[in-house]
């Protein structure tokens, strides 16, 4: 993963069964001398959430209560109570009528929090999971059908073990899951020196970094990572085993 999106990333020992380590340090002979779980967490800088960036609130769920009503994380930005705004790739414009942080109403929600939200305007026959609400017009979310990634291929499968143009998986990006097809590979990536190859393979194997241009069946709510992270990452599954991580480069179509 650090790889990929750059992130810094630390080993931590810790013992899911006694729970050693993880509420307080651990000290016994042979073990390491260090901060436990918590405390590493507590260390750990406040994530940055664009409060003032355009909304993008990926669908979970959605279900009937008197209305229409969905469930998410806002990635970023704020919603608010009266807003109109749109879900997108289906374009339908909608008005907030409700906010609820947990139980609690609320009138706002901004960057990092789980939101259930009714909408006006819209039936639940007409959300799926992975659909995101945003702004309407310029602002709005794009939704795509091909795009370019840099991915870290983690441990392909014995009998697949090549990964080159026409590899199918599962695209998991943000509350989506989508078919994708693998269309060409652009380059592979030195993981030392972090530099593009100037010839693109013909196939790579596990443990390589490529960039490549995917496919996905139904277009899908994307960002490039550098824009929106949150939006812009991804895993790559084939048959319930995580095969690749990767982040978004470019989008190359926008589905109208």
């Amino acid at each position: 993963i650090a790889e990929v999106t750059g992130v810094q990333t630390c080993a931590l020992p810790i013992s899911a069964l006694t729970a050693a380590n993880v509420i307080a340090p651990f000290s016994e002979p042979g073990w390491i001398d260090g901060p436990c779980f918590l405390e590493v967490l507590d260390q750990l800088p406040a994530c940055e959430r664009n409060r003032d960036s355009a909304l993008r609130l990926p669908i979970l769920s959605k279900y009937k209560d008197m209305g229409t009503i969905v469930e998410g994380k806002v990635e970023q930005g704020t919603i608010r109570v009266g807003d109109k705004l749109c879900v997108m790739p289906n374009r339908v414009t909608v008005e907030v009528l409700q906010l609820w942080l947990d139980q609690e109403e609320v009138s706002y929600l901004f960057g990092g929090e789980n939101a259930r939200v009714k909408l006006k305007d819209i039936s639940d026959e007409d959300i799926m999971p992975g659909f995101v609400v945003a702004p309407r017009g310029g602002l709005a979310c794009p939704a795509v059908k091909l795009f370019e990634a840099q991915i870290r291929i983690v441990e392909l499968l014995e009998h697949k073990s090549i990964f080159s143009a026409g590899y199918t998986a599962i695209l998991h990006v943000h509350a989506s899951a989508e078919e994708s097809t693998i269309v060409r590979l652009t380059s592979s990536i030195d993981k030392k020196t972090g530099q593009r190859s100037k010839k693109p393979p013909m196939f790579v194997k596990s443990g390589a970094i490529v960039t490549c241009v995917i496919e996905v069946e139904q277009a899908v709510c994307l960002e490039p990572f550098e824009q929106c992270p949150q939006m812009g990452r991804f895993t790559l599954r084939d048959e319930g085993s995580t095969i690749g991580i990767g982040k978004v480069l470019a989008l190359l179509d926008e589905a109208k």
